[in-house]
Protein backbone atom coordinates (compact mmCIF):
# COMPACT_ATOMS: atom_id res chain seq x y z
CA UNK A 1 0.00 0.00 0.00
CA UNK A 2 1.03 3.59 -0.58
CA UNK A 3 2.16 5.62 2.43
CA UNK A 4 -0.44 7.96 3.95
CA UNK A 5 -0.82 11.32 2.26
CA UNK A 6 0.69 14.24 4.14
CA UNK A 7 -1.72 16.61 2.46
CA UNK A 8 0.47 19.11 0.66
CA UNK A 9 -1.77 20.54 -2.04
CA UNK A 10 -0.56 21.37 -5.49
CA UNK A 11 -0.87 25.04 -6.37
CA UNK A 12 -2.23 26.17 -9.77
CA UNK A 13 0.49 26.60 -12.38
CA UNK A 14 2.80 24.47 -14.49
CA UNK A 15 3.11 20.74 -13.94
CA UNK A 16 5.60 18.38 -15.58
CA UNK A 17 4.26 14.99 -16.67
CA UNK A 18 7.33 12.88 -15.99
CA UNK A 19 6.87 10.29 -18.72
CA UNK A 20 8.06 9.76 -22.29
CA UNK A 21 5.20 7.37 -23.06
CA UNK A 22 2.74 9.14 -25.42
CA UNK A 23 -0.20 7.02 -24.21
CA UNK A 24 0.45 7.88 -20.58
CA UNK A 25 0.93 11.57 -21.45
CA UNK A 26 -2.51 11.61 -23.10
CA UNK A 27 -4.24 9.88 -20.18
CA UNK A 28 -2.55 12.01 -17.51
CA UNK A 29 -3.15 15.24 -19.41
CA UNK A 30 -6.86 14.50 -19.70
CA UNK A 31 -7.04 13.70 -15.99
CA UNK A 32 -5.34 16.89 -14.78
CA UNK A 33 -6.64 19.41 -17.34
CA UNK A 34 -9.93 20.10 -15.44
CA UNK A 35 -7.82 21.41 -12.55
CA UNK A 36 -6.44 24.34 -14.50
CA UNK A 37 -2.90 23.04 -14.59
CA UNK A 38 -0.59 23.93 -17.47
CA UNK A 39 1.07 20.64 -18.30
CA UNK A 40 4.25 19.88 -20.21
CA UNK A 41 5.72 16.45 -20.75
CA UNK A 42 9.23 15.27 -19.96
CA UNK A 43 9.61 14.34 -23.61
CA UNK A 44 8.73 17.86 -24.76
CA UNK A 45 11.31 19.25 -22.34
CA UNK A 46 13.87 16.71 -23.60
CA UNK A 47 14.50 15.46 -20.07
CA UNK A 48 16.53 12.25 -19.80
CA UNK A 49 14.69 9.12 -18.68
CA UNK A 50 16.04 8.19 -15.25
CA UNK A 51 17.06 4.61 -14.64
CA UNK A 52 14.24 2.84 -12.82
CA UNK A 53 16.14 1.22 -9.98
CA UNK A 54 13.23 0.87 -7.54
CA UNK A 55 11.87 -2.51 -6.53
CA UNK A 56 8.22 -1.39 -6.41
CA UNK A 57 5.88 0.68 -8.54
CA UNK A 58 5.80 3.32 -5.81
CA UNK A 59 9.57 3.59 -5.61
CA UNK A 60 9.91 4.01 -9.37
CA UNK A 61 7.10 6.57 -9.58
CA UNK A 62 8.75 8.65 -6.85
CA UNK A 63 12.15 8.33 -8.51
CA UNK A 64 10.82 9.60 -11.85
CA UNK A 65 8.76 12.42 -10.31
CA UNK A 66 11.68 13.66 -8.20
CA UNK A 67 14.08 13.56 -11.14
CA UNK A 68 11.75 15.74 -13.22
CA UNK A 69 10.99 18.15 -10.37
CA UNK A 70 14.67 18.65 -9.54
CA UNK A 71 15.61 19.09 -13.20
CA UNK A 72 12.95 21.68 -13.95
CA UNK A 73 12.26 23.43 -10.65
CA UNK A 74 8.57 22.63 -11.17
CA UNK A 75 6.19 20.16 -9.55
CA UNK A 76 6.08 16.88 -11.45
CA UNK A 77 3.66 14.00 -11.73
CA UNK A 78 5.00 10.53 -12.57
CA UNK A 79 3.34 7.23 -13.26
CA UNK A 80 4.78 3.78 -12.82
CA UNK A 81 2.46 1.01 -13.84
CA UNK A 82 2.47 -2.51 -15.14
CA UNK A 83 0.79 -5.82 -15.65
CA UNK A 84 1.11 -8.47 -12.93
CA UNK A 85 0.27 -12.03 -13.96
CA UNK A 86 -0.54 -14.45 -11.16
CA UNK A 87 0.73 -17.53 -13.03
CA UNK A 88 4.07 -15.75 -13.54
CA UNK A 89 4.54 -14.81 -9.91
CA UNK A 90 3.56 -11.20 -10.59
CA UNK A 91 5.75 -10.77 -13.67
CA UNK A 92 6.26 -8.76 -15.77
CA UNK A 93 5.31 -6.31 -12.99
CA UNK A 94 7.71 -3.40 -12.65
CA UNK A 95 9.53 -4.71 -15.73
CA UNK A 96 6.45 -4.51 -17.97
CA UNK A 97 8.02 -1.94 -20.30
CA UNK A 98 11.30 -3.85 -20.45
CA UNK A 99 9.51 -6.94 -21.75
CA UNK A 100 8.67 -4.82 -24.81
CA UNK A 101 12.39 -4.26 -25.48
CA UNK A 102 14.12 -1.10 -26.69
CA UNK A 103 11.70 -0.89 -29.62
CA UNK A 104 8.69 -0.77 -27.25
CA UNK A 105 7.14 -3.66 -29.16
CA UNK A 106 4.17 -4.61 -27.01
CA UNK A 107 2.85 -7.04 -29.61
CA UNK A 108 5.99 -9.06 -28.93
CA UNK A 109 5.65 -8.45 -25.18
CA UNK A 110 2.09 -9.81 -25.15
CA UNK A 111 3.24 -12.88 -27.09
CA UNK A 112 6.02 -13.35 -24.53
CA UNK A 113 3.50 -13.22 -21.68
CA UNK A 114 1.27 -15.74 -23.44
CA UNK A 115 4.19 -18.09 -24.12
CA UNK A 116 5.39 -17.88 -20.53
CA UNK A 117 1.90 -18.65 -19.21
CA UNK A 118 1.25 -21.58 -21.52
CA UNK A 119 -2.21 -22.97 -22.15
CA UNK A 120 -2.82 -24.42 -18.69
CA UNK A 121 -3.41 -22.80 -15.33
CA UNK A 122 -5.10 -19.59 -14.18
CA UNK A 123 -5.18 -16.53 -16.42
CA UNK A 124 -5.86 -14.03 -13.65
CA UNK A 125 -3.89 -10.79 -13.63
CA UNK A 126 -4.06 -7.23 -12.42
CA UNK A 127 -2.80 -3.83 -13.43
CA UNK A 128 -1.12 -1.59 -10.86
CA UNK A 129 -0.53 2.15 -11.20
CA UNK A 130 1.46 4.28 -8.77
CA UNK A 131 1.18 8.04 -9.18
CA UNK A 132 3.67 10.33 -7.47
CA UNK A 133 3.60 14.10 -7.16
CA UNK A 134 7.00 15.61 -6.39
CA UNK A 135 8.12 19.15 -5.62
CA UNK A 136 11.58 20.63 -6.21
CA UNK A 137 12.26 20.60 -2.45
CA UNK A 138 12.04 16.80 -2.46
CA UNK A 139 8.56 16.41 -0.98
CA UNK A 140 6.48 13.63 -2.53
CA UNK A 141 2.90 12.39 -2.33
CA UNK A 142 2.28 8.92 -3.76
CA UNK A 143 -0.81 6.75 -4.22
CA UNK A 144 -1.51 3.40 -5.87
CA UNK A 145 -4.48 2.02 -7.80
CA UNK A 146 -5.28 -1.53 -8.88
CA UNK A 147 -7.68 -3.23 -11.29
CA UNK A 148 -8.19 -7.01 -11.31
CA UNK A 149 -9.03 -9.10 -14.33
CA UNK A 150 -7.82 -11.85 -16.62
CA UNK A 151 -5.88 -12.25 -19.85
CA UNK A 152 -7.31 -13.22 -23.23
CA UNK A 153 -5.57 -14.68 -26.25
CA UNK A 154 -5.36 -13.63 -29.00
CA UNK A 155 -5.34 -9.92 -28.10
CA UNK A 156 -8.52 -8.02 -28.93
CA UNK A 157 -8.90 -4.41 -29.99
CA UNK A 158 -6.63 -1.65 -31.21
CA UNK A 159 -7.32 1.08 -28.67
CA UNK A 160 -5.10 1.96 -25.74
CA UNK A 161 -1.46 0.95 -25.54
CA UNK A 162 0.86 -1.56 -23.93
CA UNK A 163 -0.84 -4.76 -22.78
CA UNK A 164 -4.36 -3.30 -23.11
CA UNK A 165 -5.57 -5.65 -25.90
CA UNK A 166 -5.07 -8.76 -23.76
CA UNK A 167 -6.45 -7.46 -20.44
CA UNK A 168 -10.10 -8.03 -19.54
CA UNK A 169 -11.34 -6.34 -16.39
CA UNK A 170 -13.49 -8.42 -14.05
CA UNK A 171 -17.18 -8.15 -14.91
CA UNK A 172 -16.49 -6.68 -18.36
CA UNK A 173 -16.84 -8.23 -21.81
CA UNK A 174 -14.42 -5.88 -23.60
CA UNK A 175 -10.67 -5.75 -23.20
CA UNK A 176 -8.98 -2.42 -22.51
CA UNK A 177 -8.06 -2.52 -26.19
CA UNK A 178 -11.73 -2.73 -27.22
CA UNK A 179 -13.00 0.00 -24.88
CA UNK A 180 -13.33 3.58 -25.97
CA UNK A 181 -10.74 5.84 -24.41
CA UNK A 182 -13.42 7.45 -22.24
CA UNK A 183 -14.63 4.07 -20.95
CA UNK A 184 -11.15 2.87 -20.17
CA UNK A 185 -10.03 6.09 -18.51
CA UNK A 186 -13.10 6.11 -16.27
CA UNK A 187 -12.26 2.73 -14.74
CA UNK A 188 -8.65 1.78 -15.27
CA UNK A 189 -5.84 1.51 -12.72
CA UNK A 190 -4.53 5.00 -13.55
CA UNK A 191 -7.96 6.54 -12.97
CA UNK A 192 -8.32 4.71 -9.66
CA UNK A 193 -4.95 5.98 -8.49
CA UNK A 194 -5.80 9.49 -9.69
CA UNK A 195 -8.99 9.56 -7.63
CA UNK A 196 -6.84 9.04 -4.51
CA UNK A 197 -4.66 11.97 -5.58
CA UNK A 198 -7.54 14.36 -6.32
CA UNK A 199 -7.74 15.90 -2.80
CA UNK A 200 -4.21 17.27 -3.34
CA UNK A 201 -5.00 19.05 -6.61
CA UNK A 202 -6.15 22.66 -7.07
CA UNK A 203 -9.87 23.31 -7.23
CA UNK A 204 -11.48 22.38 -10.53
CA UNK A 205 -11.97 25.28 -12.93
Amino acid sequence: MAPPLTHRRLEPGRLVLATHNPGKVTELQELVTPYGLEVVSAGTLDLPEPEETGETFIANAELKALAAALATGLPALADDSGLCVDALGGAPGIYSARWAGPEKDFTAAMAQVQEAMGSEGPRTAHFICALSLAWPDGHTETVEGRVDGSLVWPPRGTSGFGYDPMFLMNNRTQTYGEMSRAEKEAENHRARAFRLLMPLLPDRV
